[in-house]
């Protein structure tokens, strides 16, 4: 097994095509580029060069790289606003541009017709109504449209529709 030790550091020129190497595997936000140049720079001025190169040339724009994710997001995955905020935050996309790209892409989405395709989508092949008498089973569908970035209304609401053991459950405030 191959030990590996610490990166070689890489002068401005080999910075450069290491990013357009790194871009060109996948698209990535300005906060994760810098981190993996910081990681491979010889000095802290040759990541600055280069991350104004890559503007410069339109390579790196957050709010793009935003949009992008967060539609991937709704489309393939059908996820809600709350997780695809939580992960484009992750990727060091700025607060400010990832809520105005979730905004933007959530605009035209009803979240309780989402919410509907994900248990769907989710649990085919299983009768819900049968499937969520169980309390762990009610618990776990709960997490999962949590953990999918639901929000706690309508994801109970959703539920509610294949159990009457959330009748009397309150709910809290809203996230």
């Amino acid at each position: 097994m191959a030990v590996r030790g610490k990166p070689k550091k890489l002068n401005a020129e080999a910075l450069w095509d290491y990013a357009l190497s790194a871009l060109g595997r996948q698209a990535q936000s300005a906060g994760q580029i810098r981190q993996k140049l910081a990681r491979r720079a010889e000095t802290p001025s040759d990541v600055a060069a280069v991350l104004a190169k890559l503007r410069e040339y339109n390579l790196v724009d957050d709010q793009k790289f935003s949009e992008g994710f967060a539609n991937s997001r709704l489309q393939n995955q059908g996820f809600g606003r709350f997780r695809v905020l939580r992960e484009l935050q992750a990727k060091r996309v700025a607060n400010s541009v990832a809520q105005q790209a979730v905004e933007k892409t959530f605009a035209d989405t009803e979240e309780p017709e989402l919410v509907q395709n994900f248990l769907a989508r989710k649990f085919r092949g299983k009768d819900l109504r049968e499937y969520l008498k169980e309390e762990k089973n009610l618990a776990s569908a709960y997490r999962r449209l949590r953990t999918a970035g639901f929000s706690t209304r309508n994801s109970l609401d959703a539920l509610r529709r294949y159990t009457s053991k959330l009748e009397d459950f309150e709910e809290p405030e809203e996230d």
